[in-house]
């Protein structure tokens, strides 16, 4: 045999054996037990199967990674009524388990420690029961732990203090008790801490409070006491106590002052507790014990019996409200769950039930939340965007979604918040784009409130708002996508509060061309140009505005709130109100205007201004007295004008106006901001 004629035989070979299935194997043979205990009634995982071949993208939501090894399951919001098998643990390769928007019920299996690569576990939003297995704190490449939203009781083991990677940790409406392990402090890269609505009580360890990288700690609805850790001041926004009657702090804004008997212990400091073999979670810094009056330790003081008074009030509330709010929850995620039927073989923007023409390789964007939508989108066939008529350029589906980010990859992975995810992306064209993915259980339940949003979305056009691209909803994943071009230069608040990295500091004309794209993109938003109703923005910030490679000022997220469910669009409208954006009218009227936007416009030409993110009042008294020297950006190195510094700030100073009629529309901003530039 010749040289060229055994390279042909080894090419055939090698050929051969990447290409064969993997039936037989004991990944496979893993999968199938997994699918027995998740779906028993074999509903959902039909394309499952023992001939088939896991990573040839058969299997629904079954990812391998490039040596053929299951590296990810994506099963949210698919209908499963099973439970978590043990079974898992024999994915070694096993990087991210999606199960979360399920109805699973039993215990969580000690056996997923075993996955030693897991990085996302996610089981929230299920009837999970039983306690949070303390072997799960041997996962050390774990960087998300999802458990909120079942019906897990006992305390929360002080072996979660062994995950080194973990960057959030939520386990809210649950039935947890005892108390918040003190070792949590000891966890270097933990951002987010979730607790609230459980049983908790002892008191907020020191040592938390000094987390290097904790960004958010929400213990409320619960039964903690004693005095708050000073240091957690720096969460500012992102602490949240409510509803804990005996705690008690200085600094906190609506927590009380601490009395005298609180102050007796805020110096003292638990040490840590060893690790338990029984899971009994240790006394916590500033731990109160109360005994029950049928101990022999009890005391015959006359308080204890309007103690036990109000303990008995406080769990029967705390209970009732978290009855009251995962009723509305489940019926919420009822209303909204993706309709799931038995033939899906893919996760293509398809529905089950549609014919063939939704399974081609390119479908059209099919909505899909209820039967209801269902049924509309299949007496149209899925020709055209259902159940509206939308422009035919957003034909996207999740095959160009996924290739588009590499599987949603970390690495591509540009932010995150708690109602979206943004990926960058090529397209096969080669353009870039950035694809915000939203869970559909934050998305607007009736479908014809949705579809006017997205209309909304599409009918917006200008040089100053980013454009959309395209839209996808799968029903596999549980999302929806939404398109954008790709602003290669991030947000404007990357340009603020600039101290080392002279090439993030804005020139002076460049800081002008900004301001007046922004007003520009306002001015479109509330015009009635090209058939488009007029809008109001309402969540602008520096944040909101991107920068393309020209510093073209972008304004994002145009009519997202006319997507979102209410109690979400409240959510981001906190933030928005935290970070100095919300006109003052909006707390005593509840309603958003034209001259609100303005308003927040005002904020940002301060902020470009001054080169600062945080307008302190001393920051406000030098813009009002044109003091620039002390106003403007030193970054500047007085190197601006001051006739448009002037015109600037008087402009701003305008749009801020406490009174919504002081201040001017953004129509004659536009045109100042032109006399300005022409004078």
């Amino acid at each position: 045999m010749g040289s060229s004629e055994f390279l042909l035989v080894l090419l055939i070979f090698f050929a051969f054996s990447c290409s064969r299935p993997v039936h037989g194997n004991a990944e496979l043979r893993a999968l199938m037990d997994i699918k027995t205990s998740l779906d028993p009634e074999n509903k959902y995982l039909s394309s499952w199967t023992s001939d088939g071949d896991p990573c040839a993208g058969t299997f629904l939501g079954v990812a391998c990674n490039e040596h053929r090894k299951v590296a990810n399951i994506s099963l949210q919001t698919k209908g499963l009524t099973g439970k978590v098998p043990p079974a898992l643990a024999r994915l070694e390769c096993l990087s991210g388990l999606y199960l979360h928007y399920n109805s699973l019920t039993g215990q969580i299996p000690k056996e997923i420690a075993n996955l030693n690569e897991l990085n996302d576990l996610y089981l929230n939003v299920n009837n999970l029961s039983g306690t949070i297995p303390p072997e799960l704190g041997s996962m050390a490449s774990l960087q998300v732990l999802q458990l909120s939203g079942n019906q897990l009781t006992g305390n929360i083991p002080t072996e979660m203090g062994f995950l080194r990677k973990l960057n959030v940790l939520a386990l809210e409406y649950n039935r947890l008790t005892g108390s918040i392990p003190a070792n949590l402090g000891n966890l270097g890269m933990l951002r987010r801490l979730y607790l609230s609505f459980n049983q908790l009580s002892g008191s907020i360890p020191v040592a938390l409070a000094g987390a290097p990288n904790l960004e958010v700690l929400d213990v409320q609805n619960n039964t903690i006491s004693g005095v708050v850790p000073p240091a957690l001041q720096k969460l500012n926004e992102g602490f949240h106590f409510e509803n804990n009657p005996d705690l008690c702090g200085v600094g906190f804004t609506s927590l009380r002052n601490c009395t005298a008997w609180d102050n007796l212990n805020i110096n003292q400091v638990a040490p840590l507790a060893p690790i338990s073999n029984n899971n009994a979670s240790p006394l916590p810094q500033f731990a109160y014990v109360h005994v029950h009056c049928n101990q022999t330790r009890c005391s015959s003081s006359s308080k204890l019996p309007r103690i036990a008074i109000v303990s008995g009030v406080t769990a029967l509330t705390v209970s009732l409200m978290i009855a009251a709010f995962l009723s509305i929850f489940r019926h919420r995620r009822q209303k909204q769950r993706i309709g799931n039927t038995s033939d899906i073989s893919d996760d293509r923007c398809s529905i089950g039930q549609i014919k063939e023409s939704c399974r081609s390789p390119s479908p059209l964007v099919c909505l899909e939340y209820s039967k209801g939508w269902d049924q509309m989108i299949a007496e149209q066939n899925c020709h055209g965007l259902c159940p509206t008529e939308l422009p035919k350029g957003l034909k996207f589906n999740l095959d160009e979604i996924e290739s588009a980010t590499q599987h949603f990859s970390e690495m591509n992975l540009l932010g995150k918040s708690k109602v979206s995810f943004v990926y960058k992306g090529i397209l096969k064209d080669g353009s870039v784009v950035a694809i915000k993915s939203i869970n559909v259980t934050s998305c607007k339940s009736e479908e014809a409130e949705f579809m006017k949003g997205l209309n909304l979305l599409t009918s917006l056009k200008h040089e100053n708002l980013v454009r959309l691209r395209g839209f996808c909803c799968s029903k596999g994943r549980g999302e929806c996508f939404l398109i954008y071009d790709f602003a290669s230069r991030g947000n404007l608040s990357q340009y603020l509060d600039v101290e080392d990295d002279r090439s993030s500091i804005l020139d002076w004309a460049t800081r002008v061309s900004v301001i007046n794209g922004i007003a520009k993109g306002i001015g479109y938003l509330h015009s009635s140009e090209q058939n488009k109703p007029p809008m109001v923005h309402q969540n602008i910030s520096v944040e909101k505005v991107l920068v393309d490679e020209q510093y073209t000022p972008l304004i994002s997220d145009c009519g997202l709130l006319k997507l979102l469910a209410d109690d979400v669009v409240y959510s981001a409208l906190k933030v928005s109100a935290a970070l100095g954006y919300m006109a003052p009218e909006y707390i005593t009227t509840g309603r958003f205007t034209e001259r609100s936007d303005v308003y927040a416009f005002g904020v940002i030409i301060l902020q470009i201004l001054s080169g600062r993110r945080k307008l302190t009042n001393s920051i406000l008294l030098e813009a009002e007295s044109c003091k620039f020297e002390d106003f403007i950006d030193p970054n500047l190195k007085g190197i601006y004008s001051k006739y448009e510094a002037s015109r600037l700030t008087k402009i701003a100073l305008d749009c801020t106006n406490e009174s919504p009629d002081g201040r001017p529309t953004i129509a004659s901003v536009i045109q100042e901001l032109n006399r300005s530039s022409d004078g």
